[in-house]
């Protein structure tokens, strides 16, 4: 039996995959130990205003946003709130003798990042992001895996998917001191691998998107690479450059201005096949993505089933009635399936509001979404972005040619708790 190119590629990284993780469960809940944690602060918005607005005292600050319309003692309110619930974890993780650092998203560095034996983003599923961003060999230029484990600061407000269960938001003390006694479970999370193809090897200035300021790369000592002659050929470039950070979440591709369509072209699993497509942009969702923007990209309403079966011919048989009374299960069903493992080494591409007109999409086949192992894409966009798990930002266009893929070794490493 001859297996298709895509099928033998999925064995293969499935395999990989378990190759990996049979590595990793030598590292067992109770051989770990725990030391040195490296607590990660979130960028709360009252200091995100103080950051904009360096020159003005607090009085100053506060009197100018109450003139904007702002809602200040709220402001304040909720930035305490997490500043008192971030100097509970600290206490915590002294109280269990481990030497204790407090790092800002913008003092994060490969050095204070391989210090940690384990990092704690304290706040919501953004800070997380950032932190996984981080954790990473490609930034950190090590090989070393650091996991991570996140607290919820404000559960009323950030629903926090990414972080402990909202339970040891009220009691965090208690997850410190399982985590500490190797009462936890290991969570493999699988991370997007963004490759920037062209003739130079040149990584385009990123950007901090909430900062707006640019970012000095890490990855200063890694020198592009040249590619084998078949990618070179079938992509028309000449280099290849890894950027340093992995996508938890999803890679998304669209012009900056919403208003204005991206144009793009796909090629999925290194087929010989270019499928072009304009749209409203392109989401890349890894498992651990699928419950984010992924899903609220592909969702359905009870709204829409009800219409979709009142549209039907026979809309008022028995049957269809009958379905009609269960929309609401029926949407929840379908919504559910959209969800794929965290560990899963596949990827799931999805275009947003792709244009179904005339000549588009070209070839009429191509889906709007699907499970792939590889996706290239080109830019034909004006004034386009690359944007890493909603953080951190590169432009992308025309022209612009990268390669996403999953490679089983960039995996996070995160703890869980029930």
């Amino acid at each position: 039996m001859i297996l298709h190119s895509t099928t033998l590629n999925m064995l293969k990284s499935k395999q990989l995959l378990k190759q990996w993780v049979k590595e990793c469960a030598s590292f067992s809940p109770a051989n770990f130990k725990l030391k040195r944690a490296l607590i990660v602060s979130k960028l709360s918005r009252y200091e995100f205003e103080q950051m904009r607005h360096p020159d003005l005292s607090r009085e100053q600050l506060e009197q100018k946003l109450r003139d904007r319309g702002t809602d200040v003692e709220n402001m304040l309110y909720l930035h305490n709130l997490h500043k008192d619930f971030e100097r509970r974890i600290v206490r915590s993780f002294r109280n269990v003798g481990c030497e204790v650092k407090l790092s800002s998203r913008s003092s994060l560095s490969k050095d204070v990042m391989s210090w940690a034996d384990v990092i704690v983003p304290v706040g919501g599923d953004g800070t997380f992001l950032l932190s996984a961003n981080r954790a990473s060999p490609l930034f950190a230029l090590s090989q070393q895996k650091t996991p991570i484990v996140g607290f919820n600061s404000d559960p009323q407000h950030s629903e926090g998917r990414l972080l402990l269960p909202k339970h040891y938001s009220e009691n965090p003390e208690e997850a410190v001191n399982r985590i500490k006694s190797g009462d936890f479970k290991w969570v493999h999370r699988s991370r997007i691998r963004t490759t920037m193809l062209g003739n130079n090897g040149a990584i385009p200035e990123s950007t901090d998107l909430f900062r707006h300021t640019a970012v000095k790369m890490e990855q200063v000592d890694t020198a592009p690479e040249e590619l084998d002659w078949k990618m070179a050929d079938k992509y028309k470039a000449k280099m290849k450059r890894i950027l340093p950070y992995l996508a938890l979440n999803e890679v998304f591709i669209g012009e900056q201005l919403s208003a204005r369509v991206s144009h793009l072209q796909l090629v999925l699993n290194h087929q010989d096949v270019v499928n072009k497509t304009k749209c409203s942009g392109l989401c890349v969702s890894t498992g651990t993505g699928s419950t984010s923007w992924h899903t609220s990209i592909n969702r359905i309403t009870s709204s829409d089933v009800d219409d979709l079966l009142k549209s039907l011919p026979n809309s008022c048989a028995p049957q269809i009635l009958q379905l009609r009374a269960n929309v609401e299960e029926i949407a929840q069903c379908y919504n559910q399936g959209l969800l794929f493992p965290p560990d899963d080494p596949r990827l799931c591409y999805s275009i947003r509001e792709q244009i179904c007109v005339g000549v588009w999409p070209s070839p009429k086949t191509f889906k709007a979404r699907d499970f792939v192992q590889t996706v290239f894409i080109k830019s034909h966009c004006m004034d386009a972005s690359l944007v890493i798990d909603g953080s951190i930002s590169y432009p992308f266009n025309d022209g612009a040619k990268v390669l996403l893929e999953i490679h089983p070794e960039d995996a996070l490493l995160t703890i869980a708790l029930d």
